[in-house]
């Protein structure tokens, strides 16, 4: 590591050879290995923008110039690349290094990012900022091939286009084809845009065009017309041009004297500007090359080793629910699956394979996805949307307004809830209830063990109306898996009697509610454990009847914030009804963000423990009764 040692600021970049900086990217791509290996992580997206990012710091002049990395989880090389080096070894961990664009670690993370297709609108309002203060610096979006197709790179596409403020988007493609088909005239032609003297020659050709009497304007826009038509057969980013960008590209993503001379030929041009780049994503080592997916988010590994897809132990919720909908999906050939690029992080892999005519991805684009599911039911299908929790945050407007005002039967299935662990704030999935649970005609379900999930998900095929089902980033308990059968409708389950105070837990909440209730037996302490299993309907009954029937209050419990959360939904129904007579106490999310570490931490963090429910049920009850487990 004789070069990365001496790179301490992006400024330390400009005094090397083109040769030292293809050494020094050899060097990035070990240490990258050795980092994730042991602490997990984003590999394979790293390893195929490391000579972008030296390139993009030689040239440019960060943090006055401005590099806004869109999702942001191939953002390690930059942050080694800025100061960060040092401090590497803490990636992902707790109170360490975030996987993604930090403001609070950098001066040189100037957007933070963790959902996709975001950078082109933060880019575009910060060159805005520019021109309003009258400075001259460069704005850089980079946004990947998977990216730009969201719905939201486009809307920034298009009003980039039409301002034409200056702005370079880098698209970085990982995808070879367009490179082989036509990389050497799209090339030249790029050479040409990004000469001073093409654009003097075209203009002074069509002065002259324009001076011959009678003809002259109509033989400059046949001239446009001609070289229109001639792009369109051989340039393969007219849909940027006629966006109103300056397409170049594509360009070899991994020969730096190829970036190193687009990026400072760029420098002086004016308007938005897309180069197109082309990168191996895994790239350097066979092992990542040859599985990109694999290693593109994995947990600490052996390179010697490997990486296999095989989980031992229990299965996860993840595994669970994949097997649930296949099977449903055999009986029934309503159901179809819908996911946003998440086929294999949601567990529809063989969904795909078996019923591929009744699986669609339909890209990064979250939004299309609900109203297209709508579109589906409407047409009289079932259909199921695969999602992480935090993705669906982004299609708000559409549950809303295309299920839930038609009261369309969608199933959203909502992966990763509650807290997920080191990819940390943009990734946690604890806010569905909050902006689910208000809205009408919406029911939720968070059930509590993956045999409550083989229910849930079967309640939702037979119900004519929207249903989320919220489950974890977790293995289940590894209980004998049961026939899925249909919960009744909006009951809840005591799960335990009790006397003197009672828990209501939801979801991954119960099983720590049953432990504290035996804790708390031991103190002397009797505990009820209610598991509502319906956040939306609430069991109204049976939490009327279990607020009638303790001696002390009640505690809700639940992996979620606490604005908005099932111990809000508590509080409404018993306040309203006249019952809460006894106090409530609500344990779970504080009311801000939570950041990034392993899950056990995390929930230690924010006071989600055994040890805290029973502190809690023990301040209900006003004395400890005994000395403690």
């Amino acid at each position: 590591m004789q070069l990365l040692s001496m790179v301490n600021e992006p400024r330390d970049l400009k005094k090397m050879s083109v040769a030292e900086l293809g050494q020094l990217a050899g060097e990035l791509r070990s240490f990258l290995l050795e980092t994730v290996a042991q602490n997990g992580g984003h590999l394979a997206s790293n390893l195929g923008v490391v000579e972008l990012t030296i390139a993009l710091h030689t040239v440019f002049n960060s943090p006055e110039d401005k590099i806004i990395w869109d999702v942001g989880h191939q953002s390690y090389v930059h942050k080694l690349l800025t100061g960060r080096r040092e401090t590497f070894d803490t990636l992902r961990r707790f109170r360490g290094l975030s996987g993604f664009p930090k403001r609070r670690e950098s001066v040189h993370d100037v957007y933070e990012t963790g959902h996709s297709s975001t950078s082109v609108s933060a880019a575009l309002g910060m060159a805005k900022a520019r021109d309003l203060h009258g400075r001259k610096h460069r704005v850089i979006a980079v946004i990947g091939d998977g990216a730009i197709g969201g719905g939201l790179a486009f809307e920034a596409l298009n009003h980039a286009g039409h301002a034409g403020t200056d702005l370079l988007v880098i698209l970085n493609d990982n995808e070879m084809s367009i490179g082989q088909n036509v990389g050497g005239m799209a090339a030249y032609l790029g050479r040409l845009r990004t000469d001073p003297k093409y654009f003097r020659v075209k203009e002074d050709v069509e002065e002259i065009l324009r001076k011959i009497p009678a003809i002259g304007e109509r033989m400059v826009k046949s001239a446009e017309r001609l070289k229109d038509a001639l792009k369109y057969l051989l340039v393969p980013g007219m849909i940027f041009e006629e966006l109103g960008f300056t397409y170049l590209g594509p360009v070899n993503g991994h020969q730096l004297e190829a970036l190193l001379a687009v990026l400072r030929s760029v420098r002086s041009m004016k308007g938005p500007i897309v180069i197109h780049v082309l990168t191996k994503k895994g790239k350097g080592f066979d092992f990542t090359e040859g599985s990109p997916d694999v290693y593109h988010g994995v947990g600490p590994f052996n390179p010697g080793e490997p990486v296999s897809l095989r989980r031992s132990g229990n299965p996860t919720y993840t595994e669970v629910f994949g097997a649930t909908v296949t099977a449903a999906a055999a009986a029934d050939r309503k159901i179809v699956a819908i996911t946003a690029a998440m086929a294999s992080g949601t567990g529809l892999e063989q969904f795909a394979k078996t019923y591929p005519d009744r699986f669609f991805d339909v890209g990064i684009a979250e939004q299309h996805a609900v109203t297209f599911a709508a579109g589906l039911a409407a047409g009289g299908h079932r259909p199921v949307v695969a999602v992480y929790s935090t993705f669906l945050q982004r299609a708000y407007d559409q549950i809303l307004h295309d299920v839930c005002l038609q009261q369309l039967p969608v199933l959203f299935a909502l992966d990763r809830a509650g807290v997920v662990g080191e990819d940390g704030e943009t990734h946690h999935g604890l806010f569905d209830l909050a902006y689910l649970r208000h809205i009408p005609n919406m029911s939720i379900i968070a059930p509590r063990d993956e045999n409550m999930l083989r229910h849930a998900l079967f309640t939702g095929f037979a119900y004519d109306g929207p249903l989320a089902v919220r489950y974890p980033r977790d293995k289940g308990r590894g209980l004998p898996p049961e026939e899925p059968r249909c919960l009744p409708w909006g009951r809840g389950e005591l799960l335990r009697k009790g006397e003197d105070v009672a828990i209501l837990a939801v979801g991954t909440a119960v099983s720590l509610a049953l432990e504290s209730a035996e804790r708390l037996s031991r103190l002397g302490l009797s505990a009820a454990v209610v598991d509502p299993v319906f956040v939306k309907p609430l069991d109204e009954f049976l939490l009327r009847e279990v607020a009638g029937s303790v001696r002390y209050g009640m505690l809700t419990v639940e992996e979620h914030t606490l604005p908005g959360g099932f111990g809000s939904a508590a509080l409404e129904l018993l306040t309203g009804s006249g019952m809460l007579s006894r106090p409530l106490l609500r344990l779970g999310v504080p009311d801000r963000f939570v950041g990034h570490g392993a899950r056990e931490i995390l929930l230690a963090e924010v006071g989600l423990t055994a040890e805290a429910i029973v502190s809690a049920c023990l301040q209900l009850a006003g004395e400890k009764k005994g000395d403690g487990p």
